[in-house]
């Protein structure tokens, strides 16, 4: 068997993911993702199975890669890289990981935020400088957070948020009472509401066509000046340009982001280059702990499908 593999962080981290590839005896052909459709469709056609990230999986790449191809293993939790619904027709198994990384987006999102509300970064710089200028930051506590999306990672981070005391909001459009009780989580019905309510907005939503730019200047309007905009999802979700012009007419306070629309993105990119931004390379699910969990199931998916057994998680059925 022909393995592709193309996740960054399975390859670099250390564990016994990378056993169970070798015990099976698989070819592997390591390739550093995410890759383009051009890089894929090159690649297309020469393997029994994708061992994924968020390289793009296009109807044509898979139509490319039969008949051979047996099954696409995404490593992680979203999909909107690959085409289900082609794959679907084409009757290719597409599975990927769900559970595994809540914990530690959540901390990674709550990195971002302390590093804006105390302003980290711009001190360290500031020291390492020589300098020993000492900025004023803000509390967590008492500020209002509301959580565009309370699914695992969004809980995650709801229960996060309340042991900081903040008052949490939350929208999302399959409501868990007994969750939201449990932890004082109000319900907002309507999603602008939530937004023009909210001190810090943290996106947790799937990328999907509706959702794709979904903070837009339309919505960019509706927030506090004091805005704290959080997203650890996907780029996608917001419009780079409007989001840009809104933090340099410091009509938000500030974006912390773990991805972006284009990754890498270019050096023009226009979030590269406004106030109040601190930006990771989408790392929130790459701790060692987390990887080894994705890691695992991911390998255990693809042995599972071509051993000719079901997967521990499987997104399409024909």
């Amino acid at each position: 068997m022909k393995i592709l593999l193309t996740t960054t962080s399975f390859q670099d981290t250390p564990g016994p993911h990378h056993d169970m590839l070798a015990d099976k005896g698989f070819e592997i052909v390591r390739e550093r993702g995410p890759l383009p459709e051009e890089r894929m469709l090159e690649l297309a056609g020469d393997f029994d199975a994708f061992l994924c990230g968020d390289d793009a999986i296009t109807r044509a790449v898979l139509e490319k890669s039969l008949p051979r191809l047996k099954v696409v293993a995404k490593y992680g939790i979203g999909l909107d890289k690959v085409d289900v619904a082609a794959a679907t027709a084409l009757k290719i198994p597409v599975t990927f990981c769900p559970g595994v990384n809540h914990t530690t987006v959540a901390e990674h999102t709550f990195g971002l935020l302390l590093s804006i509300y105390r302003q980290i970064v711009e001190q360290d710089h500031s020291v390492r400088s020589g300098n020993w200028k000492r900025l004023t930051g803000h509390e967590l506590m008492g500020k209002t957070i509301g959580i565009a999306g309370l699914g695992r990672i969004g809980k995650e981070v709801a229960t996060r948020a309340r042991a900081f005391g903040m008052t949490v909001l939350g929208y999302d459009l399959y409501w868990d009472d007994a969750f939201a009780s449990l932890h004082n989580i109000s319900r907002v019905h309507e999603i602008n509401d939530l937004i023009a309510e909210s001190d810090i907005l943290s996106l947790h939503m799937n990328l999907t066509p509706e959702t794709r730019g979904f903070m837009n200047e339309e919505r960019l309007k509706l927030c506090r000046k004091n805005l704290v905009l959080l997203n650890c999802a996907r780029g996608e979700l917001v419009d780079s340009k409007a989001l840009a012009v809104a933090l340099d007419e410091n009509r938000i306070a500030a974006y912390g982001a773990d991805v972006l629309d284009e990754e890498p993105p270019p050096s023009t990119h226009p979030l590269l280059h406004c106030r109040g931004t601190v930006i990771t390379p989408h790392i929130g699910s790459r701790t060692h702990e987390s990887v080894i969990r994705q890691a695992t199931m991911a390998a255990q998916n693809m042995i599972n499908v071509l051993n000719g057994l079901p997967a521990l998680a499987q997104a399409n059925t024909f």
